[in-house]
């Protein structure tokens, strides 16, 4: 059994909307990402996407027109099929965890600027 500190993980890298593979069970990745501003509206069709969020606030937009906040030590699960558009205020920067089946495309079907086809191991 191997430990994983996520703090550490997340020490390793700047970059924004690019989630790092850091651990794998049953089908399923835990990724990590540091976010900032605006992300795409996306779904996915397939998979339901767990965030928990890390280190400060990230808020995810949701096509009804209501807004979830989320703070450190707490999370959300988007459903399957719902869309979707999570984002931190400007200037702010959030860590987040991601618990999601492997076979989960970033950004759904849509294809963005900032769409990640690969998602590296930290």
């Amino acid at each position: 059994m191997q430990k994983i500190n996520l703090n550490e993980k997340f020490s390793r890298f700047q970059e924004h909307w690019t989630p790092y593979i850091v651990a794998e069970m049953n089908g399923q990745q835990v990724k990590v990402a540091k976010v900032s501003g605006e992300f795409v509206w996306h779904d996915h069709a397939k998979e339901d996407e767990l965030f928990l969020i890390q280190k400060g606030t990230l808020f995810i937009d949701f096509r009804d027109g209501t807004t979830t906040e989320l703070n450190a030590g707490e999370l959300c699960v988007v459903p399957r099929g719902v869309e979707h558009r999570p984002w931190t205020r400007p200037g702010e920067e959030a860590w987040i965890v991601l618990l999601e089946p492997a076979s989960t495309k970033h950004t759904g079907e849509v294809v963005d600027a900032l769409t990640k086809e690969e998602h590296g191991w930290l």
